[in-house]
């Protein structure tokens, strides 16, 4: 480049096989490592040389066999990338890409703004060859459109290999001649550089295949191929069409142990994928691809796996027991939202903000929302709160009773969002689910061959309800504190179940303690307990909150006898003559059952 700065010739004294050319005096034939020595003496006798010392530095050698390489100045193809304002051109492309994440933008805008000219030439003895010819006697470069239609029609029927198997005269146009009027032709030696190979594949996809079209709505690879594949994609595509071959562009990190190690068989922290499916199934590891955050490195070992997998089968048992217990429910019989119960349109509107964003997050390609959202909806707001409070309506009622109605439709609602927000990430368990999933649970009575052919579950701001959330996330929060202590009444073997209890709260005035008045579902069904209720005064053993200023807890055996059916207990046992061993409430329920 210095010597290019001041106008000095190119000069390359060195031959193919290594050695000074023959017009290099005094070191003609020698191989240029063997002469180096030779060369310093030379310079010391004319008395030229500065110093001369060892140092250790940085040197490049062959991957394959690990010597030390040469580099030597030799003609080259290259694509210009200022003489017909291909930088300029792909610099504002850029700027019209989406970058996933964003600092991939800055990445490759800084390589294509400083980069040189691309050299597309390679010297190897397989790739794709440049299909151009030298004429033998003024050695000038011979290629026109006849000679291109030509090798790509030659192409087209024998692959490139014809290229390496014939001579230059069959493969050029019958009569060819140079400008200098000779006939003599040889074919250059070079390929392309495989970048440039990759490169063009837009023009073989995008161009060449019936329902697609330019540009592709994304590119995904890894970090380094701002340098690779994305780099001369663009730089291919705004040469030949003038515009980005992709609307979108995403970057990925790498695999990595749970330590942060790049995996090795020397090292033994290597998790073969086929492993992991063979052990836990393919949507496992699915999964595990779609919980991490992909814009860094991302970790996997055994360990991480296993922790994937229980999550899994949370999300899994979850979808199982809505599915178990939609068994006669038809969507034709569906409640209005408006005729459900507090409870049930709290966890609508949950669910409101769990299809709002995971359907965000898929146009984000933030894959990793999608599961924590979903993991967190099966565990914390199904699994540990609302179906677990709806049990009991489920198991107790009559099939026909509102109250049951109401939990069915709000199931089969939350149960028809799950299995399509996983479908792309949980493919076979959303199709396992789906064939399960009776034709009368569909919205429209209708069921498609496969979970895969059905339109995205979209969001419905009717089951929208902030100020219900408010009242309903503080009922929660008092949940929990009677959860601790029915946790602590236990462990003092003063009941052995939470139905064994009987639950009397003092309420600190205000907000709390107007939202429970307000409360149409009973505590014990909330609380999960036989007996509770709300008291101005609690003396003897109480249990205080940490967490609620004020709320005072107190927990006692509860009364009565326990009922064969519900198992909760009461002091109406024994008082319906055809049901002797059943509370008042079971036995009402048998009586609509039984007729």
């Amino acid at each position: 480049m210095v010597a290019k700065r001041y106008g000095l010739d190119c000069y390359s004294p060195v031959e193919n096989n290594g050695v000074f050319s023959k017009d290099v005096e005094t070191f003609a034939g020698q191989f240029i490592f063997k002469a180096n020595p030779e060369i310093c003496n030379t310079l010391k006798d004319k008395n030229a040389l500065l110093t001369s010392k060892d140092m250790d530095h940085s040197y490049p050698h062959c991957w394959r066999c690990k010597k030390p390489v040469i580099y030597r100045a030799t003609p080259q193809w290259f694509i210009s990338m200022d003489k017909m304002a291909l930088r300029e051109k792909s610099l504002k492309e850029i700027n019209n890409v989406q970058w996933i994440p964003s600092w991939g933008q800055d990445r490759i805008y800084a390589m294509i703004e400083h980069r040189p000219d691309w050299c597309l030439s390679r010297q190897r003895s397989w790739g794709v060859p440049i299909p151009v010819f030298h004429c033998n006697d003024c050695k000038k470069v011979y290629v026109t459109r006849e000679s291109v239609d030509k090798i790509h029609a030659l192409f087209t029927e024998h692959s490139s290999d014809i290229w390496f198997e014939k001579d230059a005269k069959f493969l050029m146009p019958e009569g060819a001649t140079c400008e200098c009027g000779g006939a003599n032709f040889s074919k250059d030696q070079n390929i392309l550089d495989v970048w440039f190979d990759s490169g063009v594949s837009h023009a073989a996809v995008l161009d060449e295949r019936d329902g697609l079209s330019r540009p592709a709505d994304l590119y995904l690879e890894g970090s380094d191929q701002h340098r690779g594949w994305f780099h001369s994609s663009l730089l291919t595509a705004v040469g030949r069409m003038g515009t980005a071959p992709y609307k979108a562009v995403l970057t990925h990190g790498f695999v990595v142990d749970e330590k942060g190690l790049k995996m090795s068989k020397s090292v033994g922290n290597v998790v073969a994928p086929d492993k992991v499916i063979k052990q836990y199934g393919a949507d496992v590891l699915r999964l595990w691809a779609a919980s991490a955050d992909y814009r860094g490195d991302v970790s996997i070992s055994d360990n991480i796996v296993k922790q994937l997998s229980d999550a899994y089968r949370r999300i899994r048992n979850t979808c199982r027991f809505l599915l178990g217990n939609l068994n006669g429910y038809n969507a034709a019989d569906a409640r209005p939202t408006a005729q459900m119960g507090e409870l049930d349109r709290f966890i609508l509107h949950r669910l409101h903000h769990v299809v709002k964003k995971c359907l965000d997050a898929y146009e984000a390609y933030e894959f990793h929302v999608i599961y924590h959202t979903l993991y967190r909806f099966c565990v914390v707001d199904l699994s540990a709160f609302y179906l677990d409070i709806i049990k009991d309506r489920l198991y107790t009622l009559p099939a026909d009773a509102d109250d049951r109605k109401n939990a069915q439709t709000t199931m089969a609602l939350i149960l028809d969002a799950l299995v399509k927000l996983m479908a792309p990430i949980l493919p076979f368990t959303a199709e396992e689910i789906y064939t399960h999933m009776d034709s009368g649970v569909m919205k429209d009575g209708e069921k498609k061959e496969s979970v895969h052919m059905e339109e995205m579950v979209t969001v419905n701001d009717a089951w929208q309800d902030p100020d219900l959330a408010a009242k309903w996330e503080n009922i929660r929060a008092l949940r929990g504190e009677v959860t601790k202590a029915l946790e602590a009444a236990r462990a003092e073997k003063l009941i052995g179940h939470p139905l064994d209890a009987w639950v009397k709260i003092k309420l600190p005035d205000g907000e709390l303690a107007r939202q429970v008045a307000t409360l149409p579902t009973p505590l014990t069904d909330i609380f999960i307990v036989s007996q509770a209720e709300c008291v101005d005064h609690l003396d003897g053993n109480i249990y205080e909150s940490q967490e609620i200023e004020g709320l005072a807890i107190q927990v006692a055996k509860a009364q009565g006898g326990k009922c064969e059916r519900c198992w909760r207990y009461d002091t109406g046992i024994g008082t319906d003559a055809d049901h002797p061993s059943a509370c008042p409430r079971c036995a009402d329920a048998l009586k609509v059952i039984l007729g």
